[in-house]
């Protein structure tokens, strides 16, 4: 075999292939446009799933890559020597070109002539026929000719050497192995048995079938050759191990933990598993942070699986006695690594360091408060001789502190218990049902496919809407909330389908039109207009007279006002996305939108909080591009033509072979289904209202345009005025008003604080005298009138000083509230007294709740009856500590 470095390894496996009339393709993002219904690309051959099923590739028939790729359903198997969560995908493609007579020659002068396979030491499988598909005797000729050994040629079932989905192409495949010098394990000694003498090498798969809904196969008519070889894998082989994390893309990384953790690779079997788990979880988290799609940890679909990676790798690297910094420096080590292979990682470096160093830190919070409970339902577990935590438990953890469950199954298991995930999938149901209890009609509405699947596949709806807001047709259908009906009587809501409507429907962000539809027997009120299955286009309202019947003639008239407010909060959009860029930088990229008449909700991707001075100066650019009174153009082209044009377009979204590019002047450029206004001067005015955060690197802005930012400043006037009456001043005399105002505040709020200061100090009178000894330790246990909770905190230094070592407790009753807190000293402590389960100890019994560290702790009750007996209550529960 050819020692190869990994980037001799990708050289020479896209050369072979250009060698033989291949385009290298490139590799596409980590992470799924959606398409295929993964959150990530999971296999080379993902993002060539439409040309394997007939589409035309624009590069052609013979293609090769090298694709990153991402698989996180076994993660619980990753620290072992072979499993990855990234890793890369040698490919190469015939799509309707060359079969399995060039494909199997390929595969044989790939091992023998490049990588120098000795041809002896190689075997194949294939396709041993089943009921469904007849024996593939043709690949194992071709095998053979191509230099395989006939003996070493092998028969497989479907289960080894079958590839296919639900439905859709299908075929046999074939593998490759490499056979060591060891012994059979016994007569049926072969690639099917997992003894370790045969090692799969790659695989070639031959889709020659279509296996339709009813499970049948027929022949496709375009046979195509899917070709998948693991690189890392493949590296190691050729490298003279088994263990992928010690080839040369980890060598770094490895080599750094080894020096700060002290340990060697391979010395210590768990601390090795976490050494694997460190470097495979931080290199993917970098490859997803840095991909184009710039992925940022979240709490739902792909970036929570982001997430879990990067807390598993800070826990993990704890347990080596790794920090913050160290974590850092691994993922600088992998920029460097893979900045030839992957250039745009090098590009992205601050950023990527960045928002992996914010998740780190906001994790180590999460962990400390989370491990401290944990380790309490744990011994409270053990405690109770029980062998799972139980699943109300599990989601305490999950929704008080940020715990995954995935990190509690963890843990428990490290400590011999289970837990109840499905008690914690019932807690989360819950929760989210509670959630979703209020709904309107519309969202109660009923679009299943089954139930459209009644009409007429022919029935579809047309959006004329573009450029005009009325129209007529005739209803050609009327749904209920779950039927279908041929008549909705006044007073009756369901759903309107006609073949033509003006109405836009609630897509992209913009929110659907309403108005009203009118036929000779009566009006229906249109509250939203909504995207129905087989391509129609539903008017969802009530009938607000007389009664509408399928057949008849109708005339739709979207409401005038909305859509104008509309369309302007929707182009105001366009311009505030632009600005944001030109403000913040390129890395800013659409992550939502929501455009009605009152408002534009933009979120987007930004690692922190915009500045004052950044957001007036993204609200100054939007309203100078109004004023210019750019000319807003649309266009229908093709998606190809789109691209050249350098039009933004949102990440992962699906679009249409033939898209609407929308121009502003020569600023801006999009892909947009939307509505839009013909001029930016039609906007008037944007005003922004808010920018907040709403997820983890995502920031949310909101805004107003024409007449509602009119609306806005007449308030705000109306508000100012109102403000300067109650304080007996003008608007123009607000602020030194206001000014002079607090200053008076402040002083009567201090002097205020000094009286119930000395009004306590007086009631202790001579408190000294109530101190008692519980074994060995003092304890002052007392209570004092109309104390806060700043007061009470003074008295209890000050008294904490006079007894020298023990324990202070103070209550107070104050506005008919209970304050209490409690303070021990050092040494109390060390005796075992813990001032935050002494506060729990005795909060009970004032109808309150609280606690804290063992030096300090304080809680508030809503009893005062109950503060005698929690004074006497304190030594009980100290006496019980020590």
């Amino acid at each position: 075999m050819k020692q190869l470095s990994s980037n001799e390894l990708r050289k020479a496996w896209k050369e072979f292939y250009k060698a033989r009339g291949h385009v290298d393709v490139g590799a596409v993002s980590l992470v799924s446009d959606g398409s295929t219904g993964a959150m990530f690309n999971v296999a080379g051959m993902q993002p060539l799933m439409p040309y394997l099923l007939g589409q035309k590739h624009p590069m052609g028939t013979r293609l090769c890559n090298i694709q990153g790729c991402v698989r996180t359903n076994d993660l619980d198997n990753i620290g072992d020597q072979s499993h990855l969560s990234f890793f890369e995908m040698m490919g190469s493609w015939s799509l309707g070109d060359y079969f399995k007579k060039e494909r199997c020659q390929w595969s044989y002068e790939l091992l023998t002539q490049v990588f120098e396979f000795d041809p002896d030491h190689l075997a194949a499988t294939v396709f041993a026929g089943d009921e469904n598909a007849p024996r593939d005797e043709e690949g194992a000729q071709y095998r053979i000719a191509s230099g395989f050994k006939k003996e070493n040629v092998y028969y497989l079932p479907a289960e080894d050497n079958w590839w296919g989905l639900e439905y859709g192409p299908c075929g046999p495949d074939s593998e490759m192995f490499y056979i060591a010098d060891v012994p059979d394990c016994g007569p049926n000694c072969g690639p099917g048995c997992s003894c370790g003498k045969y090692t799969e090498i790659g695989n070639d798969v031959f889709m020659q079938y279509e296996k339709h809904k009813d499970g049948h196969l027929t022949e496709l008519s375009q046979k195509n050759v899917d070709t998948g070889w693991g690189f890392e894998r493949i590296l190691a082989f050729l490298n003279g191990t088994k263990d992928v994390y010690r080839i040369d893309v980890f060598a770094p990384a490895v080599k750094y933990i080894e020096e700060i953790s002290g340990v060697s690779y391979g010395s210590d079997p768990e601390k090795t598993r976490s050494m694997r788990i460190i470097a495979d979880h931080t290199r993917t988290s970098v490859m997803l942070i840095g991909d184009p799609a710039k992925l940022l940890p979240s709490n739902t679909g792909a970036g929570y699986v982001l997430r879990r990676l990067i807390r598993r790798a800070v826990r993990h690297s704890r347990l080596l006695g790794m920090k913050k910094e160290n974590l850092l420096k691994v993922a600088e080590i992998f920029i460097d690594t893979y900045s030839e292979g992957y250039p745009l990682l090098a590009e992205n470096r601050t950023f990527v360091l960045e928002e992996l160093g914010k998740e780190i830190t906001r994790f180590e919070a999460t962990l400390e408060n989370g491990m401290k409970e944990f380790s309490k339902i744990l011994e409270q577990k053990k405690a109770e001789k029980a062998k799972e935590l139980d699943g109300k438990s599990a989601f305490y953890l999950y929704d008080t502190f940020g715990f995954p469950i995935e990190l509690t199954v963890e843990l428990a298991e490290e400590q011999g218990l289970g837990v109840d995930e499905k008690g914690f999938a019932e807690a989360m149901k819950a929760q989210k049902e509670l959630a979703r209890s209020n709904q309107n009609f519309s969202a109660k509405l009923t679009t299943d496919q089954a139930l459209f699947d009644k009409l007429d596949a022919s029935l579809v709806s047309t959006f004329t809407g573009y450029d005009r807001i009325t129209d007529s047709d005739k209803v050609l259908a009327i749904a209920g909330e779950s039927v279908l009906k041929e008549v909705l009587e006044a007073g009756e809501e369901g759903t309107v389908i006609t073949g033509k409507t003006p109405f836009y429907a609630t897509m992209g962000g913009q929110k659907g039109d309403r108005g009203v539809i009118k036929t000779a027997n009566g009006t229906f009120e249109v509250y939203e207009t909504v995207k129905l299955p087989g391509g129609r286009i539903g008017h969802v309202g009530a009938v607000a007279d007389g009664r509408i019947v399928v057949g008849d003639a109708a005339a739709l008239s979207v409401d005038a006002e909305e859509r104008r407010m509309t369309c302007s909060n929707h182009t105001a959009t366009h311009l505030l996305q632009k600005a944001l860029r030109e403000v913040l930088g390129d890395g800013v990229e659409q992550q939502g939108s929501y455009q009605d008449d009152t408002r534009t909700r933009f979120d987007f991707s930004y690692g922190q909080s915009m500045t004052a001075e950044q957001l007036k100066e993204v609200e100054r650019i939007v309203n100078e591009k109004i004023a210019l009174g750019l000319d807003v153009i649309t266009k229908e082209m093709s998606l190809e033509d789109a691209k050249k044009t350098g039009a933004m377009a949102l990440f992962g979204e699906k679009y249409a072979d033939v898209v609407r590019v929308v121009n502003i002047g020569d600023w801006s450029i999009e892909l947009c289904g939307g509505t839009h206004v013909k001029n930016t001067s039609a906007i008037g005015c944007f005003k922004i209202l808010s920018e907040s955060g709403v997820a983890a690197g995502v920031r949310r802005i909101e805004a107003i345009t024409g007449s509602n930012v009119l609306s806005y400043y007449a308030q705000i006037e109306e508000n100012l005025e109102k403000a300067a009456a109650t304080v007996k001043a003008t608007p123009q005399t607000l602020q030194d008003r206001l000014e002079h105002l607090m200053a008076e505040v402040k002083e009567l709020r201090s002097e205020n604080e000094s009286l119930k200061a000395k009004a306590a100090q007086d009631s202790l009178g001579n408190a000294l005298d109530n101190v008692v000894e519980v074994k060995g330790v003092k304890l002052l246990a007392t209570s004092v009138e109309g104390a806060s909770m700043n007061a009470l905190r003074d008295l209890g230094d000050q008294l904490k000083a006079k007894i020298g070592e023990g324990v202070v407790v103070l209550l107070s009753e104050e506005n008919g509230k209970v304050n209490m807190i409690a303070m021990a000293t050092d040494g109390a402590v060390n005796a075992g007294a813990h001032a935050g389960n002494l506060i729990k100890g005795i909060a009970a019994l004032v109808g309150g709740g609280g606690g804290g560290c063992p030096n300090m702790a304080q809680a508030g009750g809503k009893n005062p009856a109950g503060i005698p007996q929690a004074v006497k209550e304190a030594t009980t529960v100290l006496e019980g500590m020590l």
